[in-house]
């Protein structure tokens, strides 16, 4: 499982609004950049054949659902990320991302939830 990006936007759009037409995938988009109504047709058929949405005929029109779950997909692109870009380590990336932002007292303190909850001494 490998959505490219503009798969990934098609896919954020089936899983914010559920099963949708390809015209009502493509008029969501169009909201933040511009893109045609024939591209969209051509990813949504695209990612069909991958296995990457199923598709309904309802009357006239094709809808569409994403066959991926979002949590699913975000955890198998996070680690593929964690792999090449940190060379597999997760401590690097929260340094990195912690370094290059302020984190509110507040996130850090749920880090340190976070890292209680891991750490087997506390449990």
């Amino acid at each position: 499982m490998k959505p490219t990006e503009s798969e990934l936007e098609i896919l954020q759009v089936l899983w914010a609004n559920g099963p949708s037409t390809v015209r009502q995938v493509n008029e969501h988009l169009s909201q933040s950049k511009e893109v045609g109504y024939t591209t969209t047709l051509k990813l949504m058929q695209i990612m069909h054949d991958k296995e990457l949405l199923s598709r309904t005929e309802e009357g006239r029109y094709h809808v569409y659902q994403a066959l991926i779950g979002e949590e699913e997909t975000q955890q198998h692109l996070l680690d593929r990320f964690v792999d090449t870009a940190f060379r597999g380590s997760a401590m690097k990336l929260v340094m990195q991302a912690l370094g290059n932002s302020k984190a509110t007292p507040q996130e850090l303190a749920e880090l340190q939830r976070l890292i209680d909850n891991l750490n087997p001494e506390n449990n």
